[in-house]
């Protein structure tokens, strides 16, 4: 397999690409800066300057790009239509580190997690664009996407378990009653996701175990 990883310098993205290195994926780091990765190879340019020349030599490209600033939030949306029009009818599938904020907490799917009344209003502006973004891709058949929500509780500096639990779209908690999950633990699943080929078109949902 060969797995790019756009942003990968950010915490989530070298957490992916070192766990795809350790399992022996040949993985390139795309940043717009230089390579803080271990991934073996890296591409310097900007996301939105990419093309679908740049991305078709990979079996699957991570999108890991964040945006959290007020003013950039909107980079959520323009940022992944841009990948997505790049592979469009594409076999490279799309595989998005996505946001907790959009997993329903209802079964009709009306509600979703960011519109609790508990849910922070700090984080509520990015939760609701990375929402929008979600539906938009969701529109996207000509792109093999797969959206990847973590738990409510995404913990940067988390450690390692090597497990983790994977969900679909409503909100879930293990056995504990915790929403919780390492990026470690989730690299682990993201890596999977993009080993295995399954859930084309779904968004999916890890949660430590």
């Amino acid at each position: 397999m060969k797995l790019a990883v756009v942003a990968a310098n950010g915490k989530a993205g070298s957490a992916i690409v070192k766990e795809a290195v350790d399992r022996g994926i040949d993985v390139t780091a795309i940043v717009r800066h230089e390579n803080r990765t271990e991934a073996q190879h890296s591409l310097r340019k900007d996301l939105f300057d990419l093309t679908a020349a740049d991305l078709k030599p990979f079996d699957a490209v991570v999108d890991a790009f964040g945006a959290f600033k007020l003013e950039d939030l909107p980079e959520h949306m323009t940022s992944l239509k841009h990948l997505c029009d790049q592979l469009a009818y594409s076999k490279t599938r799309l595989l998005v580190v996505g946001g907790a904020g959009s997993l329903y907490t209802d079964p009709g799917h009306n509600q979703e997690l960011k519109d609790s009344a508990d849910f922070p209003r700090d984080a509520y502006p990015l939760s609701k664009i990375m929402s929008q973004s979600l539906e938009q891709l969701r529109l996207r058949e000509e792109v093999r996407w797969t959206y990847v929500s973590p738990a409510a509780d995404f913990r940067a500096n988390g450690t390692r378990t090597g497990k983790y639990l994977l969900r679909g779209e409503e909100y879930s908690t293990n056995d504990n009653g915790e929403s919780a999950i390492s990026y470690a633990d989730y690299a682990i699943g993201m890596v999977d996701e993009a080993l295995s080929g399954g859930h084309i078109h779904e968004r999916i949902s890890l949660i430590g175990a």
